[in-house]
């Protein structure tokens, strides 16, 4: 059975897609890996329908998470329209979410076409947006994105939108081979953006 939701930490993770436009050099993905210290395999037999989210998501307890986050082995914006539908219909049926979390590249925006920081509003509570660079080149070296300064322009884009729909826009760097004085230059680049910047542990295995 394919893992569409798992448990780490008190939060409940939801894996929606493998679809990514990154290839990030500390990925585990790139690494061969099939799972994580998270699940021991967030591969899908295929993108899990609406219904078959929902039926997964309604043996859980939600209320007793401290967190709902969109995360899996994939960018899971490729399908922000059924996230942001999953969230409305569990507050529809009156289930108490605890705060919603999207982990997220921050391009969003690019692979829909769209702005879809507005449809953010009174959805999600935390976006949390790889910026692991405080340079174009710093990161597209890092984030090998498909789109290339684009994608850079992209998520600068859509964090400083994001922070008027969203009440916790964090940006999160891996401290992994960090050229001396990168923290302090993503530092004030999220500041610039009205952002946090937060520092994650790079799982090695």
């Amino acid at each position: 059975m394919m893992t569409i939701s798992y448990e780490y930490e008190g939060a409940l993770y939801l894996n929606l897609t493998n679809r990514c436009d990154c290839s990030c050099v500390f990925c585990l993905r790139a690494n061969g890996h099939r799972g994580s210290i998270y699940a021991d395999d967030l591969w899908l037999e295929h993108e899990p329908s609406r219904a078959e989210i929902l039926s997964d998501v309604l043996r859980r307890d939600l209320p007793a998470y401290r967190e709902l986050v969109f995360c899996g082995f994939g960018e899971p914006t490729y399908r922000i329209d059924d996230a942001l539908w999953l969230v409305d219909e569990l507050k529809g049926r009156g289930i108490a979410l605890p705060p919603v979390r999207i982990n997220t590249n921050g391009h969003g925006s690019l692979i829909n076409g769209r702005d879809i920081t507005p449809e953010l509003a009174g959805r999600i509570d935390v976006l949390s947006i790889s910026l692991n660079g405080a340079t174009q080149e710093r990161y597209c070296a890092v984030t090998r994105p498909k789109d290339g300064a684009a994608a850079w322009q992209a998520m600068l884009d859509f964090t400083r939108s994001a922070v008027a729909y969203v009440p916790q826009v964090r940006m999160t760097i891996v401290d992994k081979d960090l050229p001396e004085g990168e923290l302090a230059r993503c530092q004030a680049l999220a500041d610039s953006l009205g952002a946090q910047l937060h520092v994650r542990a790079y799982i090695a295995d």
